[in-house]
């Protein structure tokens, strides 16, 4: 597996992207992307589980369910959600739908849509032609980062990547945008992606690689615990390579190569969280079974002490293990042991047996100060284990939120 410097969705034989500005952002931000391939693709999507979900959400539902075989694109907003938008809202997505078919030369149910901003507006359907068709008319392999941006915002940055795979039958190639940075937890958060693929996966086995690969990464993230209505992965693979994944070992390796492209995204949304001045991975052990991993690991990974304490640099241990204690799993207090680490100190012991060692305070202080923090915590209980990332909050991110519509 090699990474392509400066790789997107359009590194893939046959994808092209544009991107525009029709002015649902401010300060004249491109807001409307559109990602084409040359080919009718196999796709799969995962969504958010709110209950309140946006109206792209419910028509690429019924899209990959009426017919998942034969897509040939996403085109997506930002600035507006469509979400909470009524009936209105639903003939709005399924607008941006046939004005991107028209760019495509086909029918708008091979189209998906992704739009992420405010909840409550509608769309501004006369905008969204403009920058449709101004998108349309500059599709290019080369605007993959521009397209990321595109989706933005108040990421800082635009997430892009893209890795290429030789396997016995050629060379496939996977690449990806996302876009988030608040709003994240898992099942999703308020985040979008789009991956796409040159391989030739049917549209079946392509649903289930891409749940495998968002369970171990963007499934594994959290900012701040609220998970929005629009959350939308999306991959679409168009076998434009000839590589066709027909035995075991092949499966194995793209889908080893999605998983990355997947990881790397969610801890690049992560690391862009509102606010955020700390990127840590904690990671949780000796557990029963990886459901009880999991959930020790969010209950911490979401606690306004424990995350205030990454913005103080304060190695308050005790908030993270009465945390764990909160986490709806029957735990063992005198088991439990705590080491945190970064690039300086990588294993530095906090805990023993429920209870602290004499450690020195001013290396665990340098360790919490730092901008990379792994935190590592044995449950004492089992075998199971699982990691998942978050951030820090600061007072910027209360700033940001404060403010988000004005």
């Amino acid at each position: 597996m090699k990474r392509i410097s400066s790789g997107s969705v359009t590194s893939p034989k046959g994808f092209r992207s544009g991107a525009a500005t029709c002015g649902l952002k401010e300060k004249g931000a491109m807001d409307v992307a559109l990602i084409l391939s040359d080919y009718d693709c196999s796709g799969a999507g995962v969504f958010t589980r709110n209950e309140v979900v946006a109206a792209p959400v419910i028509v690429d539902r019924q899209t990959l369910a009426d017919d998942p075989t034969k897509l040939r694109g996403v085109v997506a907003n930002a600035g507006i959600a469509n979400a909470c938008t009524g009936p209105k809202g639903l003939e709005a997505c399924k607008r941006m739908q046939e004005l991107a078919a028209g760019c495509a030369g086909c029918a708008p149910d091979q189209m998906l849509v992704l739009s992420t901003g405010v909840i409550g507006v509608q769309l501004d359907l006369d905008k969204i032609a403009v920058g449709i068709e101004h998108a349309c008319r500059h599709l290019s392999e080369n605007n993959g980062k521009d397209t990321a941006r595109a989706i933005m915002t108040t990421d800082t940055r635009p997430k892009h990547t893209a890795v290429s795979v030789d396997l016995p039958g050629g060379k496939v190639t996977i690449g990806g945008i996302a876009k988030g940075s608040g709003m994240i937890h898992p099942n999703m958060a308020t985040m979008l992606a789009v991956l796409t693929t040159d391989a030739a996966v049917a549209a079946e086995e392509l649903d289930g690689m891409l749940r495998s690969a968002v369970d171990r990464s963007f499934h594994r993230i959290t900012i701040d615990g609220d998970t929005s209505t629009n959350d939308t992965v999306l991959i679409l693979a168009n076998g434009a390579s000839g590589v066709e994944l027909n035995d075991d070992a092949l499966k194995t390796a793209f889908q080893e190569a999605l998983d990355s492209i997947c990881i790397e995204l969610a801890q690049a949304i992560v690391r862009d969280g509102e606010g955020a001045s700390k990127f840590i991975a904690l990671q949780v052990c000796g557990a029963r079974t990886q459901d009880e991993a999991l959930s020790v690991a969010r209950t911490i990974a979401t606690s306004p002490l424990v995350k205030t304490a990454f913005a103080g640099g304060d190695p308050n241990w005790g908030r993270i293990v009465a945390a764990a204690g909160r986490a709806n799993v029957s735990l063992n207090a005198e088991s439990l042991a705590l080491w945190i680490g970064s690039n300086i100190n990588d294993d530095f012991q906090l805990v023993e047996d429920g209870i602290p060692l004499e450690y020195d305070e001013s290396l665990a202080e340098a360790i919490f100060k730092g901008s990379e923090i792994n935190i590592r915590l044995d449950l004492g209980l089992g075998q199971a284990g699982t990691t998942v990332w978050t951030c820090d909050l600061t007072h910027e991110y209360v700033s940001i939120n404060a403010d988000y519509r004005t």
